[in-house]
């Protein structure tokens, strides 16, 4: 495989074995059965990695069906308006929300414009950026759409759960709380605590496309659940 090769097709159900050991990918499954090859991306500790999804170097068709998969997950909880957390979770939204038959969405951003407003932000870290220092913002004028509104929170990977976290404080700095949280992938475990300890109800609040384990290397170098 080459990196420019990952997310870019969805295999028919049992092309790869999912019991593993890995090498190079993790095939994760969606709910049809149907499969993504996503890159594993070691850890630092050097006995751990992860499967890795980049949404918007998927191609068109897989991002077409996890958000196709994520509507029809985040249907039932009838979202008016939906949010997505930048960076890569805007693609996802934005898809997301046409399927649900909306005419707009709501980015967040870490780009602070002349207009926005400090009270309306909060600080932001990801796994992908550990080092780099920032903060999520919501553009004032966006207010009117997002109070008394039943909002869908959109991110495309659910790691550590410090995206959604700085999400949720922001929709509480704001007065809101949304209805449901969703992603294409959640990425291990790791989330559960982080999101316990702001509300164990927000553990059943949210959906995801797919999930995928933390992986352990094995004593001849490949990658084991």
């Amino acid at each position: 495989m080459q990196p420019h090769d990952f997310w870019q097709e969805i295999y028919p159900a049992d092309t790869f074995d999912p019991a593993g050991p890995f090498e190079t990918f993790y095939p994760a499954v969606l709910e049809d059965g149907r499969q993504i090859m996503l890159p594993i991306r070691h850890l630092s500790n050097g006995e751990n990695a992860l499967a890795s999804l980049i949404i918007n170097q998927a191609s068109f068709a897989v991002q077409d069906a996890l958000a196709d998969a994520l509507a029809a997950k985040l249907k039932p909880y009838d979202p008016e308006i939906v949010v997505g957390l930048p960076t890569l979770g805007l693609t996802l939204a934005a898809a997301v929300a046409r399927r649900l038959g909306h005419g707009r969405y709501v980015p967040l951003g870490t780009s602070r414009k002349f207009w926005y407003d400090d009270e309306l932000s909060v600080p932001m870290s990801s796994i992908t950026t550990p080092e780099y220092s920032k903060r999520l913002y919501a553009d004032p004028r966006m207010l009117p759409l997002l109070r008394g509104t039943r909002i869908a929170l959109i991110d495309d990977v659910i790691s550590s759960g410090s995206s959604i976290l700085a999400g949720l404080s922001l929709m509480e700095a704001i007065g809101i709380e949304p209805v449901v949280i969703g992603a294409a992938m959640l990425q291990s475990e790791r989330w559960r605590g982080t999101i316990a300890d702001i509300d164990p109800k927000w553990r059943d609040l949210i959906v995801g496309v797919f999930r995928t384990p933390m992986l352990s290397r094995t004593d001849d170098g490949h990658w084991t659940k």
